[in-house]
């Protein structure tokens, strides 16, 4: 695409590599340009984390609140209640509406570290749509908002599609997600003045349908944008490791963890990430991406710090990189490792060294553990140790005992 966007947020995000597709460019890049807009990006509270893959589309509200706009952050607090059918094999738990608190808890504190809520005319909100859901008469809501929904067109949308494709079953509540989704905008347009929802590409259809619900029913422009579904160079799923989700509450893992996910970037995605997940300049972004050979270690240590420090602080990134240095440069053991701490009971009778592989979290079961054993890919205390049923006693933690699984992936573990 050859537009030359106004907006400094257009600008940026297409430089940086946000942008996937926008319902119209152009209409939208000019409402930017001519003053302060609102938008909004939804996130159901299904954990009690958010988790690396929602964190372009946080990065996207930050550069949205820098250049001068208003960021809204929508708690699902109601679609939750429902679940979003997008692009899944099979429905969500349903969660309570205790749970459902407590998640949006565990959400907020993320979303306090990149955006401000506080000063200025364009201080970021966050609102939760059971507000509005909630109180919702089911007779009422399908006469003046149902009615603007074509099935034939619902089943079409590319989400319900593959489910259904699948012949998997689609409940008719998840049908429901796309229509109180799209009258999330509406609603967020009546109150707010709210001009452009944002989301991933996944989302495109229900961002769609809000639009078009809101010009049925109000007769006003706004506006869709999304970002697009990024995967490692390698093909994996960004945010997913053998450990499972990179979560982004510190409780559920930790800024050494989070740190070193980013520090074993693939040589050919950090100058991509670096541009999509650091405030560096773009120049610094490209030159740092460029580098070769060893000299790119450094770009990707740049790029933890960078990432680590914006979510859990300066001193807890600082930390990291300080015990991944003892750890990989010296062959020490790092004070911030993650680390199994065990009752003196639970070892009373010995534990073998299969179990400590599981319990720590580099192994996801019992026979991954074995194999991993007996391929010699597990070292205690940097020693290679092949023997799945070596038992330690607890005269054996009077020091921590430190478990390798590779090069790059490390536990502590200690008797109290």
């Amino acid at each position: 695409m050859t537009y030359h966007p106004k907006s400094e947020f257009m600008a940026t995000i297409m430089q940086r590599g946000f942008l996937a597709d926008c319902t119209d460019y152009q209409a939208l890049d000019e409402a930017l340009a001519n003053g302060m807009v609102t938008a909004y990006i939804g996130y159901d509270a299904t954990a009690k984390s958010l988790h690396v893959g929602h964190l372009l589309n946080i990065m996207l509200l930050k550069w949205f609140q820098k250049t001068g706009h208003k960021p809204i952050t929508l708690m699902g607090g109601g679609t939750t209640k429902v679940g979003d059918p997008s692009f899944r094999s099979d429905e969500r738990p349903l969660l309570d509406d205790h749970a459902i608190a407590v998640n949006i808890g565990g959400m907020q504190r993320v979303f306090d570290r990149y955006l401000d809520y506080r000063k200025g005319d364009n201080a970021a909100v966050m609102l939760n749509n059971a507000e509005w859901l909630d109180g919702l008469n089911y007779l009422e809501f399908l006469r003046d908002i149902g009615r603007h929904f074509s099935v034939n067109r619902m089943l079409s949308f590319e989400s319900v599609k593959s489910r259904l494709d699948r012949e998997q079953s689609l409940s008719f509540l998840e049908f429901n997600y796309m229509i109180l989704q799209a009258y999330d905008f509406l609603e967020l347009n009546r109150r707010y003045g709210c001009l452009l929802q944002m989301g991933g590409s996944d989302q495109w259809g229900n961002i769609v349908n809000g639009i078009d619900l809101t010009r049925r029913v109000l007769d006003n422009q706004i506006f869709g944008l999304t970002t697009p579904l990024l995967s490692t160079s390698d093909g994996k799923k960004m945010g997913k490791s053998q450990g499972g989700a990179i979560w982004l509450n510190s409780e559920m893992l930790s800024p050494y963890e989070f740190w070193q996910f980013w520090r074993n970037t693939t040589d050919a995605d950090t100058g991509k990430f670096l541009k999509l997940y650091t405030m560096l300049p773009i120049e610094e972004c490209e030159r740092l991406g460029a580098l070769e050979g060893s000299e790119i270690n450094e770009a990707k240590i740049i790029l933890a710090n960078e990432v680590t420090a914006m979510l859990h602080g300066e001193e807890a990134a600082k930390a990291a990189e300080q015990t991944a240095r003892e750890v990989f440069e010296k062959g020490g053991v790092g004070d911030d490792l993650p680390t199994l701490a065990l009752d003196a009971a639970e070892v009373a009778d010995g534990i073998s060294l299969a179990q400590l592989v599981v319990r720590s979290g580099l192994a996801k079961s019992g026979k991954d553990g074995k194999r991993m054993i007996a391929d010699g890919a597990l070292k205690v205390n940097d020693e290679t140790c092949t023997d799945a049923g070596r038992m330690f006693a607890a005269t054996d933690f009077a020091d921590p005992i430190k478990l390798s699984a590779g090069k790059k992936r490390h536990a502590l573990v200690t008797v109290a």
